[in-house]
């Protein structure tokens, strides 16, 4: 249990249980700024520009996929977990859905979502750090994620835990609800 702003959160691998509030979560967000991306033929630049109005983000639902299920719980073995930030009332505030791959060594954020009103509370470090723990653990070289070039505030909040910018695909997002959005891929080494 940890306490944060008088709110306390528990942490824990998810449970078969915790799938619907996982599916539930609404990890929309609205942002002032966006990064524009620039590509050139030696590589790519990022600028902060303002956006107004500002930008509001929903996320189309996962259409089959299997990140954020819940079934990830602690198998012995197993390269995948999702943790959960359980709050008041044990409801679900957040989580965070991890792989490993062993071939490279590498720890792949694949979902985390904080509920809106959750956000700014610790709780997105705390599942990230639940993730780093998990990376150390089968012995990750690094931990790498991918986030859309809109969501500033993510951007900010990983650069703040340790991330650094490492690529770009300009053709993720293609013939999806995002096309028009950069696909910018961060990485850490692992701690």
């Amino acid at each position: 249990m940890t306490a944060i702003n008088d709110t306390t959160y528990e942490y824990r691998i998810a449970r078969p249980e915790d799938t619907e509030a996982i599916e539930a979560l609404d990890g929309s967000f609205s942002t002032s700024t966006v990064f524009e991306v620039a590509v050139t033929g030696d590589g790519f630049a990022l600028r902060e520009v303002p956006v107004d109005p500002p930008l509001v983000k929903v996320f189309p639902e996962d259409e089959g996929g299997d990140e954020g299920d819940g079934a990830d719980t602690d198998g012995e073995g197993d390269d995948s977990r999702t943790f959960v930030a359980v709050g008041a009332a044990q409801a679900l505030v957040g989580f965070a859905a991890v792989s490993y791959s062993p071939w490279n060594r590498r720890l792949t954020i694949e979902d985390i979502e904080v509920a809106a009103d959750h956000r700014g509370r610790g709780v997105g470090r705390a599942l990230m750090g639940h993730a780093l723990d998990f990376a150390r653990e089968r012995g990750a070289g690094h931990v790498w994620l991918e986030v859309t070039n809109v969501n500033a505030p993510a951007i900010h909040a990983y650069r703040r835990m340790g991330f650094s910018l490492c690529g770009l695909d300009t053709a993720l997002y293609l013939g999806t609800e995002s096309e028009g959005e950069q696909a910018l891929y961060m990485s850490m080494p692992c701690p």
